[in-house]
């Protein structure tokens, strides 16, 4: 018996530096880009662990979970941290990073996420990349929901470590990442002398063996369903051409946030200013009555294949997230979770008007 998925020749390293291209091609970089084989967690955790250590000064900007979690590693690895934080409602200012790094003059290392997917804002990296540039830290950028969605670019924009995973915006798999590094970060990992080696987590393995032995021979086994799915989606995305897909969230995302207020029953964008709502999700606050927990359960039992949630720990009761993004951002999926959401408001006595709803969805994607 034969499968399409289990007798395949095995993946060459001359494929594997292939896919690897059409991503450093999707960045618009020419930095080094390795594709690790894991979720994204790993190469933000390794990137981190490799250039951050006792003699690093860090600046870490919290604009949801993902920055709470790096701030943990960056002082698990010694560095001396100090965090911005800003409500999870809106985005944090190129002018806040500035004052912090004239406060803090000694930080050498800056830490942001570009889109949260979990509280549906997005930050202006390019302004903030700019800031980061003048002042000579180190720029590591979490861009894994936003690549996709909207332009992610870490030449243009200064970003000395940016990881991207391929399972959102994107619509590819989830069990492989990548991560673009420049010179001067590679010169950090290498005189750290905490950097992981002969570790899973170690960047600087995969750089000696793999790109440094001129990317002929894989260091192991590599994870070919994944990778093969991921060079399907980076075609896929090459066919349709980058600004079609990343039109295609916007789009979902303005039609979700104009038929969410359309609708009534107290549903309210989370994020305050459209301007600082991520294209790849949607967040909605419910009324205080309620609980985003159940009515998200009402909604997904009439469809469970709705790209909904509810916000994540302190957030489930609160919130609600469409997850608008890969094959979800359609005006179908959006139409869908709009109507869901409406009956499950109905069931609760709200008073919802979702013909508004679907009107002002579709005016949007105008």
């Amino acid at each position: 018996m034969t499968h399409p998925f289990l007798d395949l020749p095995p993946l060459t390293a001359q494929r594997f530096a292939a896919i690897e291209d059409r991503v450093a091609r999707l960045l618009d970089t020419r930095q080094d880009v390795l594709i690790t084989q894991g979720e994204a967690l790993l190469p933000l955790e390794g990137a981190i662990r490799a250039a951050a250590g006792p003699g690093t000064v860090a600046l870490n900007v919290i604009t949801g979970p993902y920055g709470q979690t790096f701030g943990n590693w960056l002082r698990d690895a010694g560095a001396t941290v100090y965090d911005i934080s800003v409500p999870f409602h809106t985005a944090v200012r190129a002018e806040q990073i500035s004052a912090a790094l004239a406060e803090h003059p000694e930080i050498d290392f800056v830490s942001l996420v570009h889109a949260e997917a979990a509280t549906g804002n997005t930050n202006p990296v390019a302004e903030i990349g700019e800031v980061v540039r003048r002042h000579g830290a180190l720029f590591y950028l979490d861009a894994v929901a936003s690549v996709g969605a909207e332009p992610v670019l870490p030449d243009a924009w200064g970003v000395d470590l940016c990881v991207i995973g391929a399972q959102k915006a994107m619509g590819g798999p989830a069990g492989v990442s990548a991560i673009s590094v420049s010179e001067r970060a590679w010169a950090r990992m290498a005189a750290n002398p905490n950097a992981p080696r002969r570790s899973y987590l170690s960047l600087l393995d995969w750089k000696e063996r793999w790109l440094d032995a001129g990317r002929t021979a894989l260091p192991h086994a590599p994870a070919q369903l994944e990778m093969l799915a991921l060079d399907a989606c980076l075609e896929r995305i090459e066919a349709d051409g980058l600004e079609t897909v990343m039109a295609r969230h916007r789009g979902a995302a303005r039609a979700t946030r104009a038929g969410a207020l359309a609708l009534g029953g107290g549903l309210e964008p989370y994020v305050h200013e459209a301007a600082d709502a991520a294209p790849v999700a949607t967040t909605l606050r419910v009324p205080s009555s309620m609980a985003a927990s159940e009515l998200v359960a009402h909604a997904l039992a009439a469809d469970p294949a709705l790209p909904l949630a509810a916000g994540g720990g302190a957030l489930a009761k609160e919130m609600i997230r469409v997850n608008h993004y890969g094959p979800d951002a359609t005006p179908e999926a959006v139409d869908a979770c709009l109507a869901a959401l409406g009956a499950a408001l109905a069931e609760q006595g709200a008073a919802v008007r979702p013909d508004d709803a679907r009107r002002a969805a579709e005016q949007a994607w105008r």
